[in-house]
């Protein structure tokens, strides 16, 4: 029988870290509409006539945005078993980040010297990445990658030596009279053109580069199709195992659990069930 203390911590965590509850799904919501409130407020701020005419009204709304932020934070914390772990895990770092800009802000204002920490308010952009949580299919897709990045590697490595080998060749056909200066500079531009980027500071003049430039390009498109078809196979193959959620372990904190789950697949404590 878990105490009354146990019993709130648990209620919070499932408020707090799980989509799949209707109270979670409204403090996610909640949360959601305040980060892209923010992050438009940091956008407007930047722009001087919005910041001379709103600049009182912009400062409100971060502060009784980071107030939130600073409580969600220390709600993350106290409803977990092991807190250290989510204050080093890549999440507690980028919500530490959304929190701390306005605190150094307050601490060190007007001082000469110490002007350039002004700079880390801008670090408030940084809450865009919390919405990382509420993207459930980009924990598949995020998936699918690690599962084909020795793949996308090899395919990377094998571009990376034909754009030296062409842009070798497009060297010696060129010549540093049409620009091609040297073989990095060649690279460079058949990076560029493989890309299909296309930027124009350096284009083929002979014949012979022109028709070589072609190829390159029409090889681009093919190249674009051959990293998206081998994260797709693998992000199918994902949707065909068992179905995961937002479900997080009160005790370790990680996520990707099946549906069907009771206990932690890494610690074996129990979870919360519906």
């Amino acid at each position: 029988m878990l105490s009354t203390s146990q019993q709130l911590r648990r209620r919070f965590h499932q408020v707090i870290y799980e989509a799949d509850t209707p109270a979670g799904k409204l403090f996610d919501l909640i949360l959601l509409l305040l980060i892209l409130i923010s992050i438009a407020a940091v956008m407007l701020e930047s722009v001087a006539e919005i910041h001379k005419k709103y600049g009182g009204e912009l400062e409100i709304i971060e502060w009784v945005i980071t107030v939130f932020f600073t409580l969600e934070y220390i709600g993350r914390i106290l409803s977990v078993g092991k807190p250290l772990k989510y204050i080093l895990s890549f999440y507690g770092i980028i919500d530490l980040l959304a929190t701390l800009p306005a605190y150094v802000d307050l601490l060190f204002p007007g001082f000469h010297f110490l002007l350039a920490l002004r700079a880390i308010r801008l670090l408030r952009v940084f809450r865009i990445l919390k919405l990382a949580h509420f993207v459930g299919a980009g924990n598949s897709l995020v998936e699918a990658l690690q599962k084909s990045k020795s793949k996308i590697a090899v395919f990377l490595f094998a571009v990376v030596v034909l754009c030296i080998i062409l842009g070798t060749v497009m060297y010696m056909v060129e010549g540093p009279e049409n620009g091609f200066t040297s073989i990095p500079v060649s690279v460079y531009w058949t990076i560029v053109t493989l890309t299909t980027v296309g930027f124009g500071d350096i284009t083929p003049q002979t014949p012979l580069g022109q028709f070589i430039s072609v190829l390159i390009m029409i090889l681009g498109y093919g190249i674009i199709a051959v990293p998206t078809g081998l994260v797709t196979a693998q992000f199918m193959s994902n949707k065909a195992e068992a179905e995961h959620n937002t479900q997080s372990c009160p005790n370790c904190s990680v996520y990707h659990h099946r549906d069907d789950a009771k206990y932690c697949y890494n610690c074996g404590y129990e979870l919360n069930t519906k």
